[in-house]
């Protein structure tokens, strides 16, 4: 957390802005601002280059675009690019003034009077300054909702391997985005158990996990992510949740009681009937 949809509602509040958020307030795009001076107070946030050469280098170029690719924000500079990974309990706030935070890590000023600030309790997030994004991006796997991501080529990807279907969605060099809550709630919807063997998901099947997977980032993204703790706010898809978290409560399909177990060490949750691990059943 935060995974592809939330990081991405947080693309487009910052370059769009917010207008009339109760939440946030009045607050313009930062795009074509200009940074004046950079506050770095834990070092260890910025990867490339060192902190020092951070602030050193950043004033004086503006912020031209927003982008993302997978769970990274990609902040296009008159100059090169900063690239953030919130990771874990990682957050970016849009502040007029007044005090730091508790646990803001590295504070961004812009001439424009506004500052962007990095706020990170668990301090796992990072902050790269490169000349170009693919210094940090290029091992990612494919973006979920690009064009390019057919059914046929998850496919391909998925009769490549015998890993379990759970880690595997999960590990960003496969598929870019995807974390535990939109995996889980993926796999259910398409009715695969999380400990399937990749190789054993049939074409047909994998063609409902490409629709599974596309239908529930865009949901996401829909909603403004999702909000289930302290870490991200303003979303509403935790609303819409049909087995994450649900352990002990009934499936909104059949009215099997939701199971919990551990997949590569991370909380898995899921329905043994609609996601039978022996079961082929029909898509």
């Amino acid at each position: 957390m935060p995974e592809l949809p939330e990081v991405e509602s947080i693309r487009q509040g910052l370059r769009l802005g917010v207008s009339g958020d109760e939440r946030a307030g009045e607050r313009p795009s930062l795009i074509g601002m200009e940074i004046s001076a950079v506050d770095v107070l834990w070092a260890r946030s910025i990867h490339t280059p060192d902190a020092a050469e951070f602030v050193a280098t950043l004033p004086g170029r503006a912020l031209v675009e927003v982008g993302r690719r997978g769970k990274f924000l990609i902040f296009h500079l008159s100059a090169g690019a900063m690239l953030i990974h919130l990771r874990m309990s990682g957050d970016l706030l849009v502040e007029r003034g007044g005090d730091y935070g508790a646990h803001q890590r590295v504070v961004i000023h812009f001439k424009q009077g506004w500052r962007l600030a990095f706020n990170d309790p668990r301090k796992f997030g990072r902050v790269w300054l490169v000349d170009d994004p693919e210094q940090v991006l290029a091992g990612l796997g494919p973006e979920p909702l690009a064009p390019s991501f057919s059914s046929q080529l998850l496919a391909e990807k998925l009769q490549a391997t015998t890993r379990q279907i759970k880690p595997l969605l999960m590990d960003q060099s496969f598929l870019a985005g995807l974390g535990n809550i939109y995996t889980d709630e993926a796999l259910y919807r398409a009715k695969i158990h999380p400990l399937t063997p990749a190789r054993q998901v049939s074409r047909e099947r994998a063609e409902a996990l490409w629709d599974s997977i596309r239908f529930v980032l865009a949901e996401g993204i829909r909603m403004n992510g999702a909000s289930i703790d302290w870490v991200y706010r303003g979303g509403a898809f935790q609303n819409q949740f049909q087995v994450y978290g649900r352990k002990g409560q009934a499936c909104r399909a059949c009215g099997t009681t939701i199971q919990r177990i551990l997949v590569g060490q991370r909380s898995t949750f899921f329905c043994p009937i609609c996601q039978s691990l022996t079961e082929n059943r029909p898509v």
